[in-house]
C-alpha cells in the first residue's frame, strides 16, 4: 500500500463538520487558518477518499476542504473541515468552488475529486506551499494541471477499475490542439489537451468531456469564477504559461475516468480490460512523469 500519510503534520488531527455548504462559507473567515494553500476535495462516491485526503495532507495543503453526502463524509481522518454538500447537483462542483473562491480572496486553492492524487516536480521533497511560493515569484497566479488517468490492469480483480497498489495509466497518446473563441479566433496560449482513456475510449465519452487540461492549482480573486468545463472568467488563468518563458505545470493522477467507465452501463460491457501496449506500472513519484513529458519543472530547479 502506498504510504500517502508522508509529512503529514501533527496539526492535521482536528475534524470540523458543517451542516451546509452556506453554513461552511458563512464561518469561514474565522474558522480557516490565516495562511494557505487550502485543498478541496469533491466525494463523489466512497472510493479511495481516505487516500485522497491523507495525499492532500501529506503535500503540506494548511487545510483540506471535503464536500460530500453526509454518509460520505469519513469520521476520522484529519480532515480539518467536513462539509455536507450534494455533489452530484447540477452544476456542484463550480458552485462549491465559487463559493470557496468568493470566501477566500487571495489564498492559493487545488480541488480535486475523491481518487485524485495532485502531482508536481520534486513534490516528494518539496511542498505545495513552496510550490505557490515560487509561482508567484514568476509572476504567475495559476499552475496548470493534466488529468492523467490511472487504472487496474486486472478489471476481474478490481471491478471498479481502481487499485492503488497495482496502478497503471497511459505513457502515450496524449495531444493538443488549439483552443478558439466562438467567432473562430485562436486564444493566446491556450489549448486544449487530451489523451488517457477519454482519447482511447472517446466513443463512451460526451466531446464536452474529453479534455484533460484542469487549472486545479490557482488563487482566489474577487470576482473569480469557475466554470463547469474547468476553466475561468479571467482568460489569463487559463493559459499553461505565460508569454517569457515556460512555466511548471503539474498532474492529478485519477482514477474517476475508469471508475466511469466500469459504472456506465453503455461501457462497462464493452470494455474487457483497460491494458494495452501504452500503459506502464505508475510509480507514485513524480519523476516518471516528467521524465515522459506529462508534467515540466520549468525554472523550478
Amino acid at each position: 500500500m502506498i504510504d500517502f500519510s508522508r509529512n503529514k503534520e501533527a496539526g492535521h488531527t482536528s475534524v470540523m463538520q458543517h451542516a451546509s455548504l452556506s453554513a461552511f462559507i458563512s464561518k469561514a473567515p474565522t474558522v480557516l487558518k490565516p495562511k494557505g494553500p487550502f485543498a478541496i476535495v469533491l466525494l463523489e462516491d466512497a472510493v479511495e477518499v481516505d487516500s485522497t485526503i491523507d495525499h492532500c495532507h501529506s503535500l503540506g495543503f494548511s487545510e483540506v476542504l471535503v464536500f460530500g453526502n453526509r454518509d460520505l463524509l469519513p469520521e476520522d481522518r484529519g480532515a480539518a473541515h467536513l462539509v455536507a454538500q450534494d455533489m452530484h447537483a447540477s452544476n456542484a462542483m463550480p458552485e462549491v468552488v465559487n463559493a470557496v473562491i468568493e470566501a477566500c480572496p487571495g489564498q492559493w486553492l487545488h480541488y480535486c475529486y475523491n481518487s485524485e492524487y495532485l502531482y508536481f516536480p520534486f513534490c516528494e521533497t518539496r511542498n505545495v506551499k513552496e510550490l505557490v511560493t515560487f509561482n508567484t515569484e514568476e509572476r504567475r497566479d495559476t499552475i496548470m494541471t493534466y488529468v492523467i488517468d490511472l487504472y487496474s490492469k486486472d478489471l476481474g480483480k478490481y471491478s471498479n477499475a481502481v487499485s492503488v497498489e497495482e496502478a497503471y495509466f497511459d505513457k502515450a497518446g496524449y495531444y493538443a490542439l488549439q483552443r478558439f473563441t466562438q467567432d473562430g479566433h485562436a486564444l493566446e496560449r491556450q489549448l486544449d489537451f487530451f489523451g488517457g482513456l477519454r482519447w482511447r475510449y472517446e466513443e463512451h465519452v460526451p466531446w464536452l468531456k474529453r479534455r484533460i487540461d484542469r487549472v486545479s492549482l490557482f488563487r482566489a480573486y474577487k470576482g473569480l469564477t469557475l466554470s463547469g468545463n474547468h476553466t475561468f472568467n479571467d482568460e489569463e488563468y487559463n493559459t499553461y504559461s505565460c508569454p517569457w518563458h515556460h512555466n511548471i505545470s503539474a498532474t492529478v493522477c485519477s482514477f474517476r475516468t475508469a471508475k466511469a467507465l466500469m459504472s456506465n452501463p453503455g461501457s462497462m460491457y464493452a470494455i474487457p480490460h483497460f491494458w494495452w501496449k501504452g500503459s506502464e506500472r505508475f510509480e507514485w513519484n513524480s519523476n516518471q512523469l516528467m521524465q515522459l513529458g506529462l508534467m515540466e519543472p520549468g525554472q523550478w530547479f
